[in-house]
């Protein structure tokens, strides 16, 4: 199954719904930076958060961008998207171990500790619209809803999950963000909050065989679900040759010549996708020529 986003509402309007199937993407995370199982289910949780909130945004040129800073050994995590599905990111310490928590889950919140959690949106102003609040649990969809409910002030419940098989590759991820409207009735309000009680793990429902839309049926049935729009997703990273360039020439001239000095290539890697690209001496060279220019 090709990883996808929809998006949808219910009950007239009431409910703004998002639903995302993201195995391929997470498991492709998980191959590009050889991410230990806890570190692959933070870092899969938060692109699958990534996804759907880039999706919310209206412009083609927007970016959003998640990191969370924490005082646990996984360091912390970063997420960039954009509003056409593709989501890249990376985690600090991506090789970190940490043994299960006391529900036998692996343990997201013990890895992260205690932290902060940031929502950048580059949505062409001047200054990107920067929204923080602390680490609830960890545990990251708590963390979302929380954010939504503070920051912006709007009600949500973001769940968010990533399953692992016995040979650490993905088996499943995806999430969904369900967000009442300004305005939505009481029994709308209680009714969600019913069937949202009845919801084991959005992995469970995955495992099961579900699909997003499954899903937001499963939720939101008796709420007349409508489905407005479905979109592609996937790990993406727009790295080349030519930014690494311009990024070894911001470093300035002298530790470009300090480099040529060492005689040897320099191999420069990618944050988001561990790529790595090497410049040999005579590169190096004609970067610092058009550095003294």
């Amino acid at each position: 199954m090709t990883d996808y986003i929809i998006r949808g509402t219910a009950a007239g309007g009431q409910i703004r719904a998002f639903a995302a199937t993201t195995r391929e993407l997470v498991e492709k995370a998980r191959q590009s930076h050889n991410t230990s199982p806890v570190a692959t289910a933070a870092l899969g949780r938060l692109l699958t958060a990534g996804a759907m909130m880039g999706s919310m945004m209206k412009n083609e040129d927007d970016l959003l961008t998640l990191k969370i800073e924490g005082d646990g050994p996984i360091g912390g995590l970063t997420v960039t998207a954009d509003s056409r599905g593709a989501v890249k990111g990376y985690v600090n310490n991506p090789m970190m171990v940490l043994p299960c928590n006391d529900k036998g889950k692996l343990d997201v919140g013990g890895a992260l500790g205690l932290g902060v959690l940031s929502v950048i949106q580059d949505i062409g102003l001047k200054e990107p619209y920067v929204g923080q609040t602390i680490l609830v649990t960890g545990e990251i969809g708590e963390d979302l809803t929380y954010y939504y409910a503070t920051s912006e002030q709007t009600p949500s419940s973001v769940a968010l999950g990533v399953l692992m098989n016995r040979d650490n590759t993905v088996r499943q991820a995806g999430g969904f963000i369900l967000q009442l409207m300004p305005g939505a009735e009481e029994s709308v309000v209680a009714a969600l909050e019913t069937k949202l009680g009845e919801v084991s793990s959005v992995t469970a429902l995955l495992d099961e065989g579900m699909t997003p839309e499954d899903i937001l049926n499963r939720i939101l049935g008796d709420m007349e679900p409508e489905i407005t729009d479905r979109m592609d997703t996937a790990f993406v990273c727009n790295c080349d040759k030519q930014r690494v360039e311009k990024a070894l020439l911001s470093i300035g001239k002298q530790e470009l010549k300090a480099m040529i000095d060492d005689g040897k290539p320099v191999e420069c890697s990618c944050h988001f996708c561990n790529t790595n690209y090497e410049f040999s001496v005579e590169e190096l060279k004609e970067l610092y020529e058009r550095a003294i220019r």
